[in-house]
């Protein structure tokens, strides 16, 4: 269900593609700045996998933990899956905080929802001494969790588009921690000079952002979204 967030068509994230080499995404990105990868996996098998009809069919009954959609994310919730997409996957309030806000996005039971990421297929660059982990999510459209960092990874969306901003670890962006990233897009946003505008793309289906570690970023989801992302620790 495509929202009422307006998609930005600049995109000032870097992109490459299949050609791009390990050494070469070694030496241009792993440790220094974000790029958008298309065409390194094909996901068509895991994507088929995710519709609402299969995703309810194999688990809605199983309990998801909810996180609120704040820089902290400290509060959890437990639903049941089908509750969570039928009563809760709704557009962002432009006036609930993030912390009011319920979000679906790692957390998950690997025991039950292991034999589901399977079939992923994640992109081919690692981090020397890190392994990965994969956080699975859903959210609806105007969604997204504020800025935040943390280590290195890698972000695929799987339906639906979502927005990214992204600052260097030595620029501290201007935000609250409890303002919804559509707040601060709606408010924040629009005040800053060009020089002061993070890094800033929309991704959709099939391509991956990377990330640096220790990186800022803010999401948003411009429809109601599948994504997953493969954490290196």
């Amino acid at each position: 269900l495509a929202g009422t967030v307006p998609e930005e068509p600049r995109c000032t994230v870097e992109r490459a593609d299949a050609s791009l080499t390990y050494s070469l995404f070694l030496q241009r990105f792993a440790f220094s700045r974000p790029v958008i990868l298309g065409g390194v996996t094909d996901n068509s098998a895991f994507r088929a996998l995710c519709t609402r009809e299969k995703l309810l069919a194999a688990f809605g009954p199983f309990p998801v933990r909810l996180s609120t959609a704040n820089t902290y994310s400290y509060r959890k919730v437990d639903v049941p899956f089908q509750e969570y997409v039928e009563h809760l996957l709704k557009p962002q309030d432009p006036a609930r905080l993030g912390s009011d806000t319920l979000y679906f996005f790692g957390d998950n039971n690997f025991t039950e929802w292991g034999p589901l990421f399977q079939h992923y297929v994640p992109p081919p660059f690692r981090i020397p001494g890190t392994s990965p982990a994969y956080s699975f999510g859903i959210a609806g459209s105007g969604s997204g969790v504020p800025f935040h960092w943390h280590g290195p990874g890698f972000s695929e969306v799987i339906f639906g588009r979502k927005r990214w901003f992204l600052y260097p670890p030595d620029r501290t962006p201007h935000f609250h921690p409890n303002e919804t990233t559509l707040a601060w897009l709606q408010h924040t946003y629009p005040t800053l000079p060009p020089a002061q505008r993070p890094l800033e793309c929309t991704l959709r289906p099939g391509e991956v952002l990377y990330f640096p570690d220790r990186w800022w970023h803010a999401t948003l989801n411009l429809d109601t979204s599948v994504f997953i992302s493969t954490f290196l620790g």
